[in-house]
């Protein structure tokens, strides 16, 4: 897509989406896609973004999905595969719409669950690698508990008027979120099956005190995975190590990207 503005929104499958495009365009430079968590939106990445364009001298475009940030909303409840809708319908054509030529995915949370499930049901010879902040293959004990937690939380105290700096509809993407991840049913949710069919490195990063995650997932993907898996543990931090510990996470990421852009590795046409 020629003259894709710094920022805007983009209409994807019958939603508009809004974004950020940060640094060169997608047809001069690689890219870097940002794939949010199950509550982020394209403004609670903060200033990451910028750090990982300046750090990496790639372009970095961001966007939240429909129901988060300023986006359309969806309609509740969300089914309990919108990962794998958000990764085989959605993704697919955002990534033609900005004219994605190479680059890699950074997800966090639910984003790095999309970005595996991408990876693993598209053989996309654009994609050179993707970067996982606390992924999620299967659905933990810990993992239930604290959205459980954190579902109280909404309903008593202050957090939804803090989350309304981030969403114009914070109800949409809390319940859309929370309700999906408290159905009993998503409790069999399973994408390990994607990771074999991944051929791309994968770097996957986690807080040493994740509430949400533990290491597990990081062995899962060794255990399934045949591409290169590096593994970082990121002291003192919890489910968001890039506002905990933006230091070490950037540097992880970009050190990653140096290595998977690198220009003398040989490109499919």
């Amino acid at each position: 897509m020629a003259n894709l503005a710094p920022s805007g929104f983009l209409n994807i499958s019958g939603s508009d989406l809004e974004y950020r495009m940060i640094g060169p365009a997608p047809d001069t430079a690689p890219t870097i896609v940002m794939l949010h968590e199950g509550l982020g939106s394209v403004g609670l990445w903060g200033d990451f973004p910028e750090q990982l364009q300046d750090t990496t001298g790639a372009g970095v475009f961001a966007y939240s999905r429909a129901g988060y940030g300023a986006s359309s909303p969806v309609k509740l409840p969300r089914p309990l595969d919108y990962m794998h809708i958000e990764a085989q319908e959605v993704l697919p054509e955002l990534l033609d719409v900005i004219g994605f030529r190479r680059g890699l995915f950074v997800g966090h949370s639910d984003g790095a669950s999309i970005a595996a499930i991408y990876a693993g049901s598209h053989q996309d010879h654009r994609l050179q690698g993707i970067a996982l902040i606390a992924p999620h293959f299967i659905v933990e004990d810990i993992s239930v508990k604290s959205i459980a937690e954190i579902k109280t939380m909404y309903e008593s105290t202050n957090l939804k008027e803090r989350m309304a700096r981030w969403h114009k509809d914070v109800d949409n993407a809390f319940y859309g979120w929370n309700g999906a991840w408290l159905d009993p049913k998503f409790r069999d949710w399973d994408i390990s099956e994607y990771l074999a069919y991944i051929r791309v490195p994968i770097a996957i990063l986690q807080g040493e005190a994740d509430q949400y995650g533990t290491l597990r997932q990081a062995e899962i993907a060794k255990e399934e995975c045949y591409c290169p898996v590096d593994v970082t543990v990121i002291p003192g931090a919890g489910h968001s190590p890039h506002r905990e510990a933006p230091g070490a996470t950037l540097k992880t990421i970009a050190d990653f990207a140096e290595a998977a852009l690198r220009t003398d590795q040989p490109q499919a046409a």
